[in-house]
């Protein structure tokens, strides 16, 4: 009788333990969202959220700061990293979950773990020493463009080769939990492999893989070393993908702690945080609902 009592209790112990600690992480997204806005309220009593985030004119010492150029350049950066990873992964995920070998899984998966594990700064030097010569003098010549190679183009390989060992790291695991008895059932109607993984496997992982192009989009959104050593770090409305951009990220790291001296330049930097923390949030929230369809429906 005694073991029960104590048995229960610690059951509830740990059930309030769990309770406090998944309030507590709520809680911290407030606290940080809340922290970033009240940072920037100096400059929304200033400007009205409208001409913040419609206006290009950036010039602290006239006390202008339009945001549309960073937004435009995060948001290109982030969608051209997973146009680009995003084929490469799905692809290689499904060629290691359903033809690879057992040997050749125990070789690749150690390297996806470290291709993962490497510091964003020296993807940014293999960028800068790699990827922009080559677009400076190889691939924008072939469109009779002139560019430096500092561009959304080369920030959006960086992010994309960077994404890439976590996109096929989730969806082979997701791939893998596909049960084996839908995958013979198939066959056994005379599926061929590719319309067994087309109708079978991609179906039945779909909400598997939103869920995993949503986390590579969230770290897209949030790169910031690599990106400042490949975007140009120009502030402008790049017309082409060859052109130089500066992502919120890039804004962020290359000024805060300078030219603090500058009325509301902090509020500004903290105002250009809380649009990437609101960004990642909306993107986050509207992923969430497509999923919640996609499961009831399926």
């Amino acid at each position: 009788m005694k073991s029960l009592k104590c048995r229960i209790l610690k059951d509830k112990l740990a059930r309030s333990y769990m309770l406090a600690i998944t309030l507590l992480s709520i809680l911290l997204l407030f606290f940080m969202g809340g922290g970033l806005f009240n940072n920037s309220l100096p400059l929304l009593k200033l400007h009205s959220l409208k001409d913040l985030l419609s206006s290009s004119n950036w010039n602290p010492f006239k006390n202008e700061f339009g945001f549309f150029p960073f937004i435009y350049s995060t948001l290109q950066v982030t969608l051209l990293s997973i146009v680009l990873a995003f084929p490469v992964s799905l692809l290689t995920a499904l060629l290691i979950s359903e033809k690879a070998s057992s040997h050749f899984k125990k070789i690749i998966s150690p390297v996806l773990d470290i291709l993962a594990g490497i510091p964003s700064v020296i993807y940014g030097v293999w960028g800068v020493l790699i990827i922009v010569p080559w677009i400076s003098k190889y691939l924008a010549p072939k469109f009779s463009i002139s560019s430096s190679g500092y561009s959304l183009l080369a920030s959006g390989i960086v992010l994309a080769v960077m994404i890439i060992p976590i996109l096929i790291s989730l969806l082979t695991q997701i791939f893998t939990n596909v049960p084996e008895d839908l995958k013979e059932a198939s066959t056994s109607l005379g599926a061929t492999q590719w319309q067994t993984i087309k109708n079978v496997v991609i179906k039945k992982s779909l909400s598997g893989i939103i869920a995993s192009v949503v986390l590579g989009i969230s770290k897209s959104f949030g790169e910031t070393i690599a990106v400042v050593m490949v975007c140009g770090n120009s502030i402008q409305i790049p017309h082409s993908i060859f052109e130089s951009g500066y992502p919120l990220p890039a804004l962020i790291a290359n000024n805060y702690g300078e030219m603090m001296s500058i009325p509301n330049y902090e509020s500004a930097l903290m105002f250009a945080a809380f649009l990437l923390f609101f960004m990642i949030l909306i993107f986050n929230l509207i992923s969430r609902i497509i999923l919640h369809r996609l499961q009831t429906k399926f």
